[in-house]
């Protein structure tokens, strides 16, 4: 029963962080909540195993989270600098 409140809970959070996403701001806001709805399915996805009684979901979880990271780090690379791959001197030549 706590872990069906926890879901719907962990569900009106993602609908108010994706709400934020949209609206934001700036676009470091809404990278932010992108970053935090990301957060929030990891969460939902550990729940749903644990009310389904499916372990292999918090595997499923611990990917996402590392595709949810690097993919924050790649977008935050690319607005600051304008580009995602720097050519080193070895490269170029």
């Amino acid at each position: 029963m706590i872990l069906a409140i926890t879901a719907i809970a962990l569900l009106v959070a993602m609908a108010m962080t994706l709400l934020r996403a949209i609206l934001g701001p700036s676009i470091f806001d809404r990278i932010l909540a992108a970053n935090a709805f990301g957060t929030k399915i990891v969460l939902f996805l550990g729940v749903y195993g644990f009310l389904t009684e499916r372990p292999d979901f918090l595997d499923i979880a611990l990917l996402y989270a590392l595709i949810n990271f690097i993919t924050t780090l790649a977008i935050l690379r690319f607005f600051e600098s304008g580009v995602l791959f720097v050519k080193s001197d070895e490269e170029s030549n």
